[in-house]
């Protein structure tokens, strides 16, 4: 194995709900309510790129969980897409003080946020969770010569830039960052590899099922159902260990030393006072501990990685000195 940085790089997310008491007004002059004890309304929930995506999925995730146990009611899922989610980074900043907006994010945006020089940071946010674990997933069409890993890596290595690997995340993002350390692992110079980004794992999905892309590195959770309908070829999986659910070896079974695994997170717009951000967390455990929130565990195969407030803003400060390193490690930065 080779540094802790390089080989495991883990992690998960996402989540929110509230129950606030009395009424906030939002950045754009509306009121948003809630009373004592009821559910909150007026939420919005910011998704940094397009529907479809990993960070779409899960958004409509929580808000369905929030929804179906009266935490909130009538949530609005919103996607705003854009540099590998720091357009939507940019925006939630700018909403200081809105205590009832959240965004969805996880290990892109802090690539992106690296890697596009933003302005916006995850430092100026408020941290409210980390929920889950993710592992990639190497993807090929159903109708790809490539029926096993090892086939899609002896043609990789011969002609790289001509096997052309696409993801839904920008330089630093966990779509991206796969394939350059896959490279790594293989002997295979990281900056021959032929990286292709979108914005959003819809628009990767179709680039995989019309075959312009040789094979895909994406979320588990974006290609599971294709896989099983059987129009997409799932080679392997880079968790430690088999994804339930899922046909398919992880790459240290296929002779790969690699495991590495996405996370998604919940962060708030900056000026929360201390009672609000609380009230964020206390819901954001509430929905993590319902019966609702296991199952969409389940059903998505992601995996539990719960942690917040504080603590997650420590690990976001974490991961964002690790992505660095691993960029310059490799080269790109």
């Amino acid at each position: 194995m080779r540094t802790a940085s390089l080989r495991k790089l883990t992690v998960g997310a996402v989540a929110a709900g509230l129950v606030l008491t009395g009424c906030g007004t939002t950045a754009e002059g509306g009121t948003a309510s809630g009373g004592d004890s009821g559910p909150i309304s007026g939420l919005r929930f910011m998704v940094p790129n397009s529907p479809g995506s990993g960070y779409d999925t899960t958004a409509r995730a929580v808000a369905q969980v929030l929804e179906d146990g009266d935490l909130a009611s009538g949530i609005e899922v919103f996607n705003l897409e854009g540099a590998g989610g720091t357009v939507g980074l940019q925006r939630l900043v700018n909403e200081d003080g809105n205590d009832k907006m959240l965004m969805q994010m996880g290990l892109g945006v802090v690539g992106a946020s690296y890697t596009n020089k933003s302005e916006a940071t995850l430092e100026d946010t408020t941290p409210i969770a980390k929920l889950i674990e993710e592992s990639e997933a190497i993807v090929v069409p159903a109708d790809s010569p490539y029926k096993t890993l090892d086939d899609l890596l002896t043609a990789w290595k011969a002609d790289p830039g001509n096997v052309p690997v696409g993801g839904a995340s920008n330089p630093g993002g966990p779509d991206h960052l796969t394939p350059m350390l896959l490279a790594q692992a293989v002997n295979l110079d990281p900056k021959t590899v032929n990286y292709v980004a979108y914005d959003g794992g819809g628009e990767l999905l179709a680039a995989i099922l019309g075959s312009q892309i040789a094979f895909g590195a994406t979320g588990i959770g974006e290609v599971a159902e294709q896989a099983a309908s059987g129009e997409v070829r799932i080679l392997a999986v880079t968790s430690e260990k088999p994804v339930d659910g899922v046909d398919a070896p992880t790459l240290t079974d296929e002779g790969v030393d690699l495991v590495f695994t996405n996370w998604r997170g919940i962060v708030a717009p900056p000026g929360l006072d201390d009672a609000r951000t609380q009230t964020f967390i206390d819901l954001v455990t509430k929905m993590h501990d319902s019966d609702g929130w296991k199952k969409a565990l389940a059903d998505n195969g992601w995996a539990d990685a719960f942690m917040t407030g504080d603590e997650f803003g420590s690990f976001l400060g974490d991961e964002s000195k690790r992505v660095a390193g691993v960029l310059g490690e490799l080269g790109l930065a």
